[in-house]
């Protein structure tokens, strides 16, 4: 989802990309633009370990999105082990081709998530979590820190390395927004356990911007939260989707913990977790928000 919305973008402002892919034959299939024959696809299998190297000889910078998704199955043993190696493979197959490959990559960005950090200690969270918060104990939180750990030797070759923790990303295209819909399309705004859980989301389009600004300001390096500077709890993020996609024909209607705990299984515990994200850092970066409201976000997203 991220992939293409960026492919897109990347486009647009005059780049060549190239996607790297288990199906190099996957063009057809795509519904990136082919931005005038400046999209090509080339071949890599992170089980396998294989890359087509010249992809890599060829590139500016890197932009590493792949990995199993969190929320596509429940948490079985074997399904978090994929989650992990889907993600940890990805860096070690990047960093081992920089490394063997004659290249002039200037930077790699990398993407991580919000699961790095725990739950709020207190809602409102008068310290909301900042890039230098040690990773939390939990499933999520030592996926992202074994994820990060296993980039960050791309410095040790000379790289820039921009890591981006992504929030609850919000598009038209997919993820968490396609879920939300499907209840309101029978009119059911559906709200998560007691619903004052913090979520600290984005708008794709900004993420997607935070994308391009790592790409080419040189001055950002390190770990920057991919979040809204305004966090919402969950009962007002569905509603403004509510609203902006019914108007007043919506009833709420609060599914039970218990319930989720039932159906998703140890899922559940990031649904129903509250974490409040600071965005300061890549503000002070620079970085002017689209959508920095749930409202403008929502509404922006009831449009398209």
């Amino acid at each position: 989802m991220i992939g293409k919305a960026l492919s897109n973008l990347l486009l647009e402002k005059g780049y060549e990309v190239i996607v790297l892919t288990r199906d190099a034959g996957a063009r057809k299939q795509s519904t990136v633009a082919d931005g005038n024959g400046r999209l090509s696809y080339a071949a890599w299998d992170v089980a396998q370990q294989t890359i087509d190297t010249a992809a890599v000889e060829k590139a500016d910078y890197i932009v590493h999105l792949a990995g199993a998704g969190v929320a596509d199955k429940r948490w079985s043993v074997k399904r978090k082990k994929e989650i992990t190696d889907s993600r940890t493979g990805g860096c070690g197959l990047i960093i081992k081709t920089l490394k063997e490959t004659p290249n002039k990559v200037k930077a790699v960005i990398s993407s991580s998530a919000t699961g790095w950090y725990g739950p709020d200690p207190a809602i409102p969270n008068p310290k909301p979590f900042v890039e230098s918060d040690k990773a939390y104990t939990d499933f999520l939180g030592e996926t992202c820190r074994l994820w990060e750990t296993a980039i960050k030797p791309v410095t040790l070759l000379g790289k820039r390395l921009v890591i981006l923790r992504t929030g609850l990303v919000l598009s038209n295209a997919g993820g968490a927004l396609a879920e939300f819909k499907k209840p309101l399309g029978m009119g059911v705004a559906a709200v998560m356990g007691g619903g004052g859980q913090i979520v600290s989301w984005v708008h794709i389009d900004d993420l997607c911007r935070m994308y391009l600004k790592a790409i080419e300001d040189h001055a950002m390096e390190g770990v920057y939260n991919a979040v809204s500077p305004k966090p919402v709890n969950n009962k007002t993020l569905i509603l403004a989707l509510a609203k902006a996609t019914r108007g007043k024909f919506y009833l709420p209607l609060h599914v039970p913990s218990f319930l989720l705990k039932l159906v998703l299984g140890e899922m559940s515990i990031e649904i129903l977790k509250s974490a409040t994200v600071s965005a300061n850092k890549i503000r002070t970066a620079g970085f002017d928000f689209i959508y920095p409201s749930i409202e403008a976000a929502a509404n922006a997203l009831a449009r398209k």
